[in-house]
């Protein structure tokens, strides 16, 4: 029995609506485009703070959702590893003869 991850980290990105083109951005690239999108808004209209929010709050959601998947890998390695050193221990040894 080989144990394996439940998804990878471009299906958890569109899971939660994201796009597996952007997967390469990280938290940093996100704080940088934020600033440069509140630095260059319309003072008389500035960007709604719920949607800032909440792109905030997707974002770090990714982060969370990228890190147990990472963890679940790592598991499943370990898993595959104790496995197969069972099945070998369970095998019956052939002598020479």
């Amino acid at each position: 029995m080989t144990v394996t991850a439940t998804q990878s980290a471009s299906a958890a990105s569109s899971a939660i609506g994201g796009n597996s083109a952007y997967s390469s951005l990280n938290m940093t690239s996100f704080v940088q485009l934020m600033a440069t999108e509140m630095k260059n808004q319309d003072p008389t209209q500035p960007v709604d703070e719920t949607q800032m929010i909440g792109q905030m709050a997707q974002f770090s959601q990714l982060a969370g959702v990228n890190d147990t998947n990472s963890t679940l890998k790592t598991m499943a390695t370990t898993l595959n590893s104790i496995l197969a050193a069972q099945q070998a221990a369970a095998s019956p040894k052939t002598s020479a003869a």
